[in-house]
């Protein structure tokens, strides 16, 4: 199962995010769910650095199926934006495929 972890701010803005594991629809390159996470949080991440100038910190291990991002500046319109839609986006895999494969938490940053 794909875990995913929102984390807001006190005005309720999405900072950053955490996701961990695997889908395990489907067997290893065959995995839709996890193919539709990856395109959306990839595409995100690299969207917010190639069309913002926010700062962000970014760790990632394949093995593990982790991508942890935090925005570390003061946050964009553009990004907030793009972080926004990835949530949507996340949340409609999950309404599709049942929180058997992914779960979505939101949490209280700091």
């Amino acid at each position: 199962m794909i875990k995913v972890s929102i984390h807001k701010n006190a005005d309720n803005l999405i900072t950053g995010f955490k996701l961990s594991g695997h889908a395990d629809y489907a067997e290893y390159g065959s995995d839709v769910v996890c193919a539709a996470v990856s395109a959306l949080v990839i595409n995100t991440i690299n969207s917010i650095e190639n069309f913002t100038s926010d700062k962000f910190h970014l760790e990632q291990d394949e093995n593990k199926g982790l991508i942890e991002f935090h925005v570390v500046t003061p946050m964009s319109n553009n990004t907030n934006l793009l972080l926004s839609s990835l949530a949507l986006g996340l949340q409609g895999i999950e309404e599709e495929y049942t929180n058997k494969y992914i779960q979505i938490k939101q949490v209280k940053s700091r």
